[in-house]
């Protein structure tokens, strides 16, 4: 998780450090840097980082480009936005949920369970890109930065708890095959 907060992280301190272009400037650099330290070290690139590097360089080339910071402030609104449209259009594309392709591997439950987790994260998804722009619309930069480190992390944090719980609920222990005596 560190390491996917790693561009934000580095966000949170430069606008500390300076100001919100700066920041700015800083996060489209760590995520280029994220997004290709990922290729070299795993033969791939990680979807979700090309999408969060193409939006940050298009957010944030508007940012510095105009000195206007609204269009950065967007930037978590529109990836979330993305993410939990494409969480609740699986729904109808493709043979099963997109947190079922995620984790089907590694988790075995049932259809329903899967498309009540993979709601839940689309619908979270779309309330964090709300709660993104209320606070960035009704409250000054400050709280807005620390909203997007804080906040959106700590409810991210909080619903992954939650999704735990509910998740715990409808796994079955694993039985040992091998119940040999010596």
């Amino acid at each position: 998780m560190l390491y996917d907060l790693f561009p934000v992280l580095l966000f949170f301190a430069a606008y500390k450090w300076q100001n919100i272009y700066t920041a700015t400037a800083v996060l489209m650099l760590a995520s280029l840097a994220q997004t290709i330290f990922h290729r070299l070290r795993h033969g791939r690139f990680e979807t979700s980082h090309l999408i969060t590097l193409v939006l940050v360089l298009i957010f944030g080339g508007a940012t510095l480009l105009l000195h206007d910071e609204l269009f950065i402030k967007w930037k978590p609104t529109v990836i979330n936005w993305l993410f939990g449209m494409a969480f609740l259009g699986s729904h109808w594309i493709g043979g099963k949920p997109l947190i079922a392709r995620m984790l089907d591997a590694r988790i075995d439950l049932p259809g329903i369970i899967w498309r009540r987790l993979n709601a839940g994260w689309g619908i979270f998804f779309l309330v964090l890109g709300a709660l993104n722009l209320y606070v960035a619309f009704a409250f000054d930069t400050d709280t807005w930065v620390n909203f997007k480190l804080f906040g959106l992390m700590g409810l991210t944090l909080l619903f992954i708890i939650a999704q735990s719980i509910y998740l715990a609920r409808h796994l079955q222990a694993e039985q040992p095959t091998d119940r040999s005596r010596g």
